[in-house]
Formats: C-alpha cells, structure tokens, sequence
C-alpha cells in the first residue's frame, strides 16, 4: 500500500517498478517478463509501495517523475496494462493511483509514453503518449484536470517504438524555447517535430531517420 490518508505530503524524488511476473506474455518490449509493483522513494526517507491486483501489469520500461497538476512537485506517469483491455496510462502518487485514461479496450494493444510539458504556454501541462506505436500511430494528449485524465487532442502518422526493442525512442526538447514533441513518421523514414498550439497538432520533418541517433540528436536540438 502507498501512502496513508492523512499523512503529511512528501515530495517524490525517485520510482521504480519491483515484483517481475510472467503473467502477461504480449513481449511487447523484447521479452515475456513485466512488473507487478511500483516504488516510490519520498524526500523525508520513506519508501512506499504498491503491488497491482493479478489483472493487470505495468508493461514499460521505467516510470517517469513529471509534475503533471503545476504543484511544483512530481507525479509518476506509468504505463497500466489490463490482461484483457490492454493499456492504459496512468498518474502515481504517493496516496497511490490519481487517474487514468482508459484501456485501449484489447489484449496485446500497447502505448508508448513521450513525456510531460507545458506544450502551448498557457501554463497547462499535457500528457504526450503514441497510441499503438505499431498500428494505429497516433500521438494522443491528455491533460489532468480536477483529478482525472482529459483528451486534448491528437495526430496520426507518429511512433516511437519498434516490436521487441527495450527502449522508447523519442520525448520532449525545448529549443529556442518552443517545447516540441519528436517522433518518428509512420514508416521511420523521417524525424518529425510537433508542436502544439490553439489546440492543434501540427508536424515537421526535421530530416531522415537512419538510427536511434537520429532521434536522440533531434532531442539535443541538434
């Protein structure tokens, strides 16, 4: 169990994802192993934990601290998979679950987190994930707001992810001060970047994909 009901708050400085199971054998990320539990380290010294019912797995690589309400202290995005629905994204705290988006609705069907950002500077953070990396390819944002996940908006023709690779390409830079998302095209020929503004999506190509070098360099605003 997380924290308890009333406890002073604490900042969350570390997580990490404990209990491996073999329960789900999508394999997804190169092999048939995924993780039951979740850790969070605080910054008073505690180390609270949380372990998922058998319906469900955390099918990702690691979470992420991002500060996803604008409190000034982070949140956990993690990746939630149902046995029978699919994945989901979903928001830790130390109180435990804050929220979620909903299950893609199908065994096998995965998402591919990006990061969090005030991506249009209204002072709003959104949520950037690709929904189904190999099939559907679609860029989804989602903000939380009054304790639950909203969409925002979204553009097909992006991923991040290959079947079997133990990594997620792609996040979030800021380069001359514009935030902007950058993914691959649909068919990995191209580096895109997407910027977010008056509620829309809209890509670039920034150059050819050849590598994950080519993604981490766009990164680097190089």
């Amino acid at each position: 169990m997380l924290g308890a009901c009333g406890a002073v708050r604490a900042e969350i400085v570390a997580a990490r994802y404990l209990a491996p199971t073999e329960r789900y054998d999508h394999g997804v990320l190169g092999d048939a192993v995924e993780w039951g539990g979740l850790e969070l380290s605080l910054d008073d010294g505690r180390v609270l934990r949380a372990i998922l019912p058998e319906t469900l797995v955390f099918e990702d690589i690691a979470p992420r601290l991002a500060d996803v309400d604008g409190d000034g202290a982070p949140e956990v995005l993690v990746v939630e998979t149902s046995l029978t629905q699919g994945a989901r994204l979903a928001v830790w705290g130390e109180q435990g679950r804050i929220a979620a988006t909903p299950h893609i609705g199908q065994r096998n069907r995965w998402l591919a987190p990006l990061g969090a950002a005030d991506l249009d500077g209204d002072g709003r953070i959104e949520i950037a994930y690709i929904d189904r990396p190999h099939l559907a390819r679609t860029l989804r944002l989602w903000r939380l707001e009054q304790g639950a996940l909203s969409p925002v908006a979204e553009l097909g023709g992006l991923t991040n992810h290959r079947i079997g690779w133990d990594y997620i390409l792609g996040g979030i830079r800021g380069c001359g001060g514009s935030a902007e998302i950058i993914a691959a095209n649909a068919d990995w020929t191209a580096v895109m970047a997407v910027r977010f503004s008056d509620g829309r999506l809209e890509a670039r190509r920034l150059g050819p994909y050849r590598s994950r070098q080519s993604i981490d360099a766009a990164l680097a605003c190089r």
